[in-house]
């Protein structure tokens, strides 16, 4: 069995650690294009961490319009999205991925922000939009769990 990340168990980290396999493999032989090859499959690597980060600013995007917008009709919409999303990164969400995501979720959060305050304001809910916190309110394991979804603001 090889050292290093199994395939199965951590894409990302198998693609990055291939990878650095490829371009520390002393070959004498030029037609193989070692440093290509590394790039290409670290390049499906950061294919597959930015799905999964895109999965999770659309549903924190769409976890604040179900928290702060007032509107009733689009909620199944969103909710939707969200089960859609949930589902795509149980298939894909590895523990560097996991890691990865936990980092970046400031980040991730301000753009989901931004676009779920663009989105409340073009359906004239500027009040929504204002009431957006400017840091992260839920956890990973809000984003991550399923059929939870925040209560509405008016609500609580």
């Amino acid at each position: 069995m090889p050292d290093g990340p199994r395939y199965d168990d951590d894409f990302y980290a198998w693609t990055r650690y291939q990878a650095e396999v490829l371009r520390t493999l002393r070959t004498r032989d030029n037609r193989f294009d070692r440093e290509n090859v590394a790039e290409e499959i670290e390049t499906v690597g950061r294919n597959e961490r930015d799905s999964i980060r895109s999965h999770v600013r659309r549903i924190l995007e769409h976890l604040l319009e179900l928290a702060y917008s007032p509107a009733g009709n689009p909620r199944y919409g969103w909710m939707r999205s969200v089960i859609e999303a949930r589902g795509s990164l149980d298939d894909k969400l590895s523990a560097s991925l996991r890691r990865d995501v936990e980092e970046k979720l400031p980040t991730l959060y301000e753009d989901a922000r931004e676009s779920a305050e663009l989105a409340l304001r073009e359906y004239g809910e500027h009040a929504a939009a204002d009431a957006l916190p400017m840091t992260c309110p839920y956890t990973l394991d809000q984003v991550l769990q399923r059929r939870w979804y925040p209560e509405p603001e008016e609500r609580k």
